[in-house]
């Protein structure tokens, strides 16, 4: 949703960029040092390679979400520019207000403003957000992005715009069709809450002639108030502002800095040391990881205080297991048994990690939350309980033994190549050993973590996720990381007996308008999952970020636990 891709850390302190995806709500403090100024460069320092997707129809984690959405990709409505709770309600971007919706909630209709144009200064129409919109379908070139046009839009058999027939666009037209310069989408099911969707960039305009398929990843066109001036993966990402770009058109955006230099591939405790020491251009940076042996300190010394947070952000984090590979239960039971995960908490920063997981619904939902009852034998304080877990490796060489074979001559894992995980992979290693699991590491780099664990190739048993709601409703969460048309599945869970009857209740829930009922589906489906264990608990996660002396407007930006990087400035 971090997400943020998202993106929260592993129930350690991983960038939100990195290991989870998508955004929710929290809020924080900021320090804007009076009102913010116009002029001066900002720097945003990171270990990524590169920005996971700019493609805006396949941006789908926290902070790059964030990152797009402030600075270059407009959406029909957006989250309100603002900190704390304010900063999780919705507004009109693109649109003249927040939309208009009929038929039960089948019909959503959106009128777009005036002014609003691209870098090349042509105007954004109706056709413009259609198209975008279009790309979503094409799964074999638009990868790894949000999904909920193709679950929501009442349109079948619809490959996307590149190798539809013109019946197969007719049929689009149809569902998504203009009139002037109003857009309405026609859903296959009521959908209450449509309109936050349309904050997601997936839904951004796309000038048809301008599209370049998979390499607009690399330079897509603007519609907000900054432009690619460069992009250089592994070195850096410089935006400059769009002179194009109209700020009476646009009413939320103010783009106070003159431009935005995101700095690749840095070491991570460099960073550290850099915005510790806040001298030079580091005055003028954000960094939003912090390595867990710089937290005390970072936050014991007062000297910080006005340049630091620490705050529960929106994201869960979990272990995904590949239920193809690991169909039997008591092998899964085994492993979530025999983590160490107070080690994991330790090693991630203690008590600035965040909170043991019962499930993947953070209290934070409060009409979607209820306390899971967790596995038996799991214990309270983290510790792993060898005892029980070797009492269920026993129970699966009777009931799976092919699966316990694999189990035992090695389960791939696939991580983010970071510091904390490779201390994090370690713990996992040394865990499962303990009943005869063997893991075997397989480190990804960080920036393309998502495109290599995404990829319907890539063969693994267990990876590593994180996730917050896209907005205030479990059904962006429940759907997207177990269902097999949700955008983040990685459980590979299609084959398990109980998916049927699973699938069946999600749909049931998501066509539930009454959101104290629909409320309590999913506190059903929840605990539904964690008693299949499709994916392990992880961590009710906690953020820190820390900023240069001289940047203002640094509040938490909650639909996305991440700055808003658009309106950072400069005092």
């Amino acid at each position: 949703m971090k997400r943020k891709s998202i993106f929260g850390a592993i129930g350690l302190g991983l960038v939100a960029s990195i290991i989870a995806a998508s955004c929710g709500g929290s809020s924080s403090s900021s320090s804007s040092g009076g009102a913010p100024k116009k002029g001066g460069t900002v720097h945003i320092l990171t270990m990524g390679e590169q920005i996971a997707h700019l493609d805006p129809q396949r941006n789908y984690t926290g902070t790059d979400l964030a990152f797009a959405a402030s600075t270059m990709q407009r959406t029909l409505t957006s989250y309100k520019y603002a900190e704390g709770d304010a900063g999780s309600e919705i507004t009109a971007d693109l649109a003249t207000d927040t939309g208009t919706v009929t038929n039960e909630g089948k019909t959503w209709a959106f009128t777009l403003g005036d002014g609003a144009t691209f870098e090349d200064g042509s105007a954004i129409t109706c056709a413009d957000v259609a198209y975008g919109v279009s790309r979503t379908f094409a799964t074999d070139i638009i990868t790894d992005g949000p999904t909920y046009a193709i679950s929501y839009i009442d349109v079948a058999d619809y490959p996307g715009p590149y190798k539809a027939t013109a019946e197969q666009q007719a049929a689009f037209d149809k569902a998504v069709n203009c009139v002037d310069k109003t857009i309405t989408f026609n859903l296959k099911v009521p959908v209450a809450d449509f309109n936050y969707t349309t904050t997601l960039t997936s839904f951004s305009p796309v000038p048809k002639a301008l599209d370049t398929g998979e390499k607009y990843d690399m330079k897509p066109v603007s519609s907000g108030p900054y432009k690619i001036e460069s992009y250089e993966i592994g070195k850096s990402l410089v935006l400059v502002r769009n002179d194009k770009w109209d700020q009476a058109s646009d009413p939320i955006r103010h783009a106070y800095a003159d431009s935005i230099v995101y700095d690749f591939g840095l070491d991570p405790s460099v960073i550290d040391e850099r915005m510790i020491k806040d001298a030079g251009d580091d005055q003028f940076a954000v960094s939003e990881s912090i390595q867990p042996e710089n937290l005390p300190t970072i936050f014991d010394n007062d000297a910080y205080k006005n340049r630091r947070v620490d705050y529960y952000d929106p994201f869960v984090s979990y272990t995904n297991l590949s239920v193809k590979n690991l169909s039997c239960l008591d092998v899964r039971k085994a492993l979530y048994l025999a983590l160490d995960r107070d080690a994991l908490r330790k090693a991630g920063g203690g008590p600035y990690t965040g909170d043991y997981a019962d499930g993947f619904i953070k209290p934070a939902l409060a009409l979607d939350y209820a306390k899971s009852k967790m596995l038996d034998g799991l214990k309270e304080d983290g510790t792993a309980n060898v005892e029980a877990a070797q009492a269920a490796m026993d129970a699966a060489k009777v009931s799976c033994p092919d699966v316990a074979k694999h189990a035992a001559d090695g389960l791939v894992y696939y991580y983010p190549d970071t510091p904390v995980w490779a201390k994090a992979i370690a713990i996992w290693i040394e865990s499962e050993a303990k009943v005869g699991i063997t893991i075997k590491g397989s480190p990804v780099e960080a920036s393309k973590y998502w495109p290599t664990v995404m990829n319907p190739d890539t063969n693994y048993d267990i990876v590593r996720g994180g996730w917050a709601p896209d907005w205030a409703n479990a059904s962006t969460v429940i759907p997207e990381l177990f269902s097999t048309s949700g955008g983040f599945n990685l459980t590979r869970n299609a084959d398990d007996p109980d998916y049927a009857a699973f699938e069946a209740a999600v749909t049931a829930a998501k066509g539930d308008l009454d959101r104290v009922s629909q409320g309590k589906k999913w506190q059903e489906l929840n605990q539904y999952v964690v008693d299949r264990l499709w994916a392990l608990p992880g961590t009710f996660l906690k953020a820190q970020s820390i900023w240069g002396s001289k940047v203002g407007n640094t509040y938490q930006w909650g639909p996305y636990g991440s700055f808003n990087f658009g309106e950072l400035s400069i005092k």
